[in-house]
């Protein structure tokens, strides 16, 4: 069981950051409001390939740094640590502010656009640059297991995926829209604490 610990933490970590709003939510959200479910859907996909993308770099990246880089690898962790606890910051100080999307229909419906956009949204995203790198610093263990290296990346695909599909569905309707958005302030606090402690972890662990 202890093997699959790791696998829990960066899925979980990078879970709650997915969860927090960021340009790849707001955009999914959008797409789904004003102009289909499907569309978003569509969207939510491009965000799962882009995640699964910066996940494969991320672990191998890792793996280098780790093997040939130790001050290198060091130095990652405190800036990763430094960012973490600066974005816990401001999603807290930002918890409050409500989600604004323009509605309306968007004319023929083009989910293959939606998927590119939610792809390139995804990729150019530096919220998930840092997000990615610093999660994976903070959690994936000196010496894992080899499989944990090929299995991330599906299923960082899948969770990524399953969320922003979630977010899609539910803001395409309106009482799934009302409930979330009640919910905001203590969804990003929650969201916050966690990072910030994560944030903390790893500045110290670079020490």
């Amino acid at each position: 069981m202890d093997h699959f610990l790791p696998l829990f933490a960066i899925l979980g970590a990078l879970l709650l950051g997915a969860i927090s709003p960021g340009p790849s939510f707001v955009f999914v959200v959008r797409t789904a409001v004003a102009q289909s479910r499907g569309e978003g859907l569509a969207a939510a996909l491009g965000m799962g390939v882009g995640a699964m993308l910066y996940g494969a770099l991320a672990v191998l990246g890792l793996r280098t740094l780790m093997q040939d880089g130790g001050l290198l690898f060091t130095a990652l962790k405190v800036a990763g640590g430094l960012y973490l606890v600066y974005l816990a910051w401001q999603i807290w100080r930002h918890a409050a502010q409500p989600i604004t999307v323009e509605t309306g229909g968007a004319g023929a419906a083009n989910p293959g656009k939606a998927f590119t956009l939610g792809f390139l949204t995804q990729l150019s995203n530096p919220k998930i640059v840092a997000v990615f790198g610093a999660v994976f610093a903070a959690l994936l263990p000196a010496d894992p297991a080899p499989w944990l290296y090929w299995a991330l990346p599906p299923l960082i695909f899948l969770q990524e995926t399953l969320w922003y599909g979630i977010v899609a569905v539910a803001f395409s309707a309106s009482r799934p829209r009302a409930l979330y958005l009640n919910a905001k302030l203590w969804v990003d606090r929650a969201a916050a604490t966690f990072i910030g402690v994560l944030g903390v972890r790893l500045i110290l662990e670079a020490r």
